[in-house]
């Protein structure tokens, strides 16, 4: 009898050992990190803001990294593995280069971590477990649309100032606008840069000087350019402040993708005509939460989730939905 009792004693206190391990797990502080393309660009600072808060309102720690610049592959995958080895669970990051982070990915994958991107998708989409993302490619659909408008019966003569070689992000964004400017053939699936009815196509890797220098050789080459696209605000600022130099600033239309607070500044001042808002505070609170579920359900999150995308323009033209800089002020970067 008291063999029996001692054996159904040592089971409880194993029992109970077992659940306090369990409960101990899902009581710790899930650890959720974050690896941007930059630390600079206005747009992941403000990423990063919202995940700092929605990490702290949800009791999750935040791990931070970026690349040195747009393009640093090596940074982020270094990332990747120190967060790995500092104990997250989930790691979302905007990839730099879409095919070359995806090996680091398997690796964190393989080791229970969920990936999930956010704004830039991998090659292949799979490569992650999800996306939370605006629609590039409609974002350039709309400064296009509102464009082609704009420009009414005049000539176009366009200059792009792209993000850099095969970087989905910017392939999307710029087919996006030439297909809403009207150029026949492109669709959301077409792979490769389009440059039919562009005079001038320059890499501004999302740059202000960059997109400066950018524009001052598109003029260069041509001109009579007299409507911009941009890749995103920073790059937008760089082309005004070329065509001013050279006194076209108020001959040239200039569009852009993003919507920050600045951008809109712009907007409401005249510099850029029209731009498309995302939210990146929205992408990065998203991310934030999916994870604490995982940590606390193990649960993944999977698929692409449009996080929206609204142009924002004080001009408004008929046909192309839009909201006004004071929309687009009362709501830059998700605020």
């Amino acid at each position: 009898m008291r063999k029996v009792i001692a054996t159904a004693a040592l089971t409880t206190l194993a029992a109970s050992l077992t659940l306090g391990v369990v409960q101990a797990q899902s009581s710790a502080q899930p650890i959720i990190g974050l690896i941007t393309k930059t630390e600079t660009n206005p747009f992941f600072v403000k990423m990063k803001e919202g995940a700092q808060k929605e990490a702290t309102r949800l009791g999750a720690k935040l791990l931070t990294a970026a690349g040195k610049a747009d393009g640093d592959n090596a940074g982020q995958v270094a990332a990747i593995e120190n967060m790995v080895a500092a104990g997250a669970k989930t790691i979302l990051i905007t990839p730099s280069d879409s095919k070359a982070i995806v090996p680091a990915i398997a690796k964190a994958r393989a080791q229970g971590v969920m990936v999930i991107a956010l704004d830039s998708p991998t090659e292949p989409a799979s490569a992650v477990d999800a996306l939370f993302a605006t629609n590039n490619y409609q974002a350039g659909i709309l400064i296009g649309q509102w464009a082609k408008k704009a420009m009414g019966t005049k000539k176009a003569v366009i200059a792009t100032l792209d993000l850099f070689p095969g970087h989905p992000v910017g392939i999307a964004r710029h087919n996006g606008f030439l297909a809403g400017f009207g150029v026949k053939g492109i669709t959301a699936s077409t792979k490769d840069l389009v440059n039919t009815s562009v005079a001038c196509a320059q890499d501004s890797f999302g740059d202000q000087t960059k997109g400066q220098t950018a524009m001052e050789n598109c003029l260069q080459k041509n001109p009579d350019i007299n409507v911009v696209y941009t890749i995103n605000e920073p790059a937008a600022a760089g082309a005004y402040q070329a065509l001013k130099a050279a006194g076209k600033e108020k001959s040239v239309l200039i569009v852009s993708v993003d919507g920050g607070c600045a951008g809109v500044r712009n907007v409401e001042s005249g510099v850029i005509g029209a731009t498309s808002q995302q939210y990146p505070l929205k992408m990065a609170s998203m991310g934030v939460a999916a994870g604490v579920n995982y940590a606390k359900t193990g649960k993944k999150v999977s698929g692409y989730t449009d996080t929206g995308v609204t142009l924002i323009t004080n001009k408004a033209m008929a046909g192309v939905k839009s909201q006004n800089g004071k929309f687009g002020l009362a709501n830059c970067w998700g605020q």
